[in-house]
């Protein structure tokens, strides 16, 4: 089954479109899974999906500060199983602000029991360590946490379709600070007269808020200090 989650003409502009090749397309789609494209303003383009978990992933590398880019199906490898050589490719590749590249397996938790698929994740992991390559399989547990997710998925939808410029945005923040905390319905309000709103600023780690509890009108934005920590973290042990 294939759907657009968006449909329109959409072109991203800031950064400009990441020219991507997939490693590997989906030719002949079959079973129930739903495949689809998002469009992503951190990428500047059309991000595939294979799944609704692929999707809850993407929502939430979209709107963490600490990813500066992610890209879909990067690359095919080869790794060692016993005597046989595989091939895999993995599902997500996320680039830090900070330059480190992870790669990502998104995978229902109820897969990790079979022992096959347990098998081949062992070994791409000891392969993927043996080569410095950062690695992490996240299942529903993580990326379907709510209200964090419907929260997440409510802050990229409300953000502007383009960035606002990373000076302006700051210097903003440096005008309006001392009115913070407030909620989201003052600053939304007291940012406007700056032609800036918070969704970015939020997706930007210049604001944050509580995602433990559902977004509101009441809810409190705080300004982010320079010394904070990530205000929400999907592998905080690689830094994300």
């Amino acid at each position: 089954m294939n759907t657009n989650l968006w449909s329109g003409r959409w072109k991203g502009r800031e950064p400009l479109g990441d020219s991507h090749q997939r490693a590997r397309n989906v030719i002949s789609p079959s079973g129930g899974i739903m495949r689809g494209k998002f469009p992503s303003r951190k990428n500047g383009r059309m991000v595939h999906h294979e799944g609704l978990l692929e999707l809850d992933a993407i929502y939430l590398l979209e709107a963490s500060p600490q990813v500066a880019r992610y890209r879909e199906q990067p690359t095919t490898i080869t790794y060692p199983d016993g005597e046989r050589i595989r091939r895999y490719t993995p599902d997500l590749e996320v680039r830090l602000s900070n330059g480190k590249v992870i790669w990502i397996e998104v995978k229902p938790a109820r897969f990790l029991q079979k022992d096959e698929i347990k098998h081949k994740l062992d070994c791409i992991s000891a392969h993927l360590k043996r080569s410095n390559q950062a690695f992490v399989i996240l299942t529903e547990e993580v990326l379907r946490q709510e209200p964090r997710q419907s929260n997440v998925r409510t802050i990229c939808h409300r953000a502007a379709r383009v960035r606002p410029n990373a000076d302006l945005s700051r210097m903003v923040m440096a005008r309006c600070a001392a009115e913070l905390p407030t909620t989201l319905t003052l600053t939304t309000q007291l940012l406007a007269c700056h032609a800036v709103e918070p969704y970015s600023l939020l997706m930007a780690g210049l604001l944050r808020c509580d995602l433990d509890q559902p977004l509101s009108p009441d809810t409190q934005l705080k300004s982010a200090k320079e010394a904070d920590d990530g205000w929400f973290w999907i592998a905080q042990e690689h830094g994300f």
